[in-house]
């Protein structure tokens, strides 16, 4: 099927049927996931899906509709459902499309080796991760190992003459097992995912990890109620992350929703802080050449060396708050509107190892696991479970759970004085392991 030209057919369908303007978005593509525990296969699933979302403007109003039949009949009753429901939706000025006809080159999206893998080889890796996990006997119990895949066509046609499209897949395993000792249990996970299957780490580096984030978690230690530095491993940067990027959303800012709204251009934080957001890295898992509206992606410093440089924006936010769009409008799939997301943001490598971190701090939490929200988008404030490792000397001295530790985002972005260089950017939100000097932590 010729996607590319079905969505310029529904664009001039929308046009015909009196939208001044018209956008049409359609995904196809194919998934399959797997689980395996105890060496057994608990389940297969494969299914091809396809759909489409259309977006028209009468008079400023905006509507949407979407199907999941790419039929003729199916896409004709969408784009009248759409028509419909705009003459009775609130005009708004700022309703505008993209005309932007460019696109990013960005290299590694699509590896066709994936379909081409025997479905026994697929089975293997997860059946192999599992074992070698529990092979540790300190390992007595496996939650199940996965392996899964996707591939699939984006195209975008608006009304301004945009018609783009690319491919773009990719694939992963993770491995979940529980650790015992007496009455104590403990799991740990890992997982990879990676553009190209031959870029996938050896089944036995995720199961170590797995195991090892299982055992080493048996035995914790009580601790008082502190104040200490922390250290945040970058299987935690999430915690700090998702409250920056709710913070530096256009849209939070113009509501007045975020605690950074009145910040541009303003210090927020140690200058040994750079944050990014990246949609054009080669092989990147949140990279792709335009974003949900059309608009190129780019690589930009949202902070830099502790200044807060500018805001995401999708193309109607961006009209309101009068700057261009950003190139971040994301999308749920063919069944959602354009919101406003990242694609890979990080934090930027610093120059010391992460051992030299920890033998530098005399006292403290190597935190590697956080419940609860991290950083509030809206007042900045900080608080959330905690687990890990408690620091005596310089080294990691015995494991903690339970703790509690809170704060403001101002302490945190001032208070960090230590960059690591452990940077993995296949991830898709992340950072390298930094310190905070010091922050309230709860204990007993």
């Amino acid at each position: 099927m010729d996607i590319k030209g079905l969505a310029e057919q529904l664009v001039k369908a929308g046009l015909k049927r009196g939208a001044d303007a018209a956008e049409v978005y359609i995904e196809s593509g194919r998934n399959l996931s797997l689980e395996v525990r105890k060496g057994e296969v608990e389940t297969v699933e494969e299914a091809a899906s396809s759909g489409a979302g259309v977006r028209v403007f009468v008079k400023g109003r905006m509507a949407f509709a979407s199907s999941n039949d790419l039929g003729e009949k199916a896409l004709t009753d969408a784009v009248g459902r759409a028509i419909e429901f705009a003459r009775i939706t609130t005009p708004d000025p700022n309703n505008v499309l993209p005309d932007d006809p460019g696109t990013t080159a960005v290299a590694g999206l699509y590896d066709p080796r994936i379909a081409e893998v025997p479905m026994d080889e697929k089975i293997g890796l997860a059946r192999q991760a599992e074992a070698l996990a529990l092979k540790d006997p300190r390992i007595t119990k496996s939650d199940g190992a996965r392996y899964q895949e996707s591939e699939g066509e984006i195209v975008i046609a608006n009304s301004n003459g945009l018609v783009k499209s690319y491919r773009a897949g990719g694939c992963g395993f993770a491995v979940s097992v529980v650790a015992e000792k007496g009455e104590q249990k403990s799991s740990g996970g890992e997982s990879c995912s990676r553009r190209f299957y031959a870029d996938l780490k050896p089944a036995g580096e995720v199961a170590a990890k797995a195991a090892r984030d299982a055992y080493e978690a048996l035995d914790p230690r009580p601790v008082k109620t502190q104040k200490a530095a922390v250290i945040f491993t970058p299987d935690v940067a999430y915690a700090l992350l998702g409250g920056i990027l709710g913070a530096v959303n256009g849209e939070r800012v113009l509501q007045g929703a975020s605690f950074l709204a009145s910040k541009l251009g303003q210090k927020i934080g140690s200058e040994l802080i750079t944050l990014i957001d990246d949609g054009t890295r080669e092989k990147g898992m949140a990279s792709e050449p335009f974003d949900g509206e059309g608009v190129p992606t780019q690589k930009r410093v949202i902070v830099e060396r502790g200044v807060l440089k500018g805001f995401l924006y999708n193309t109607a936010v961006a009209r309101r708050a009068g700057v261009k769009s950003t190139g971040n409008a994301s999308r749920g799939g063919f069944t959602s509107l354009p919101g406003i997301g990242p694609h890979s943001f990080f934090m930027g490598a610093g120059g010391a190892k992460p051992e030299d971190v920890i033998r530098a701090t005399k006292s403290g939490l190597l935190l590697q696991e956080v419940t609860g929200y991290g950083i509030n988008p809206v007042n900045g404030n900080f608080s959330g479970g905690a687990g890990g490792f408690w620091i005596e000397d310089g080294r990691a001295a015995f494991p903690v759970k339970g703790l509690t530790i809170a704060g403001t985002a101002e302490e945190i972005l001032d208070g960090i004085d230590m960059v690591a260089d452990d940077l993995d950017l296949n991830l898709t939100m992340t950072a390298p392991t930094f310190r905070v000097r010091l922050l309230q932590i709860g204990g007993d």
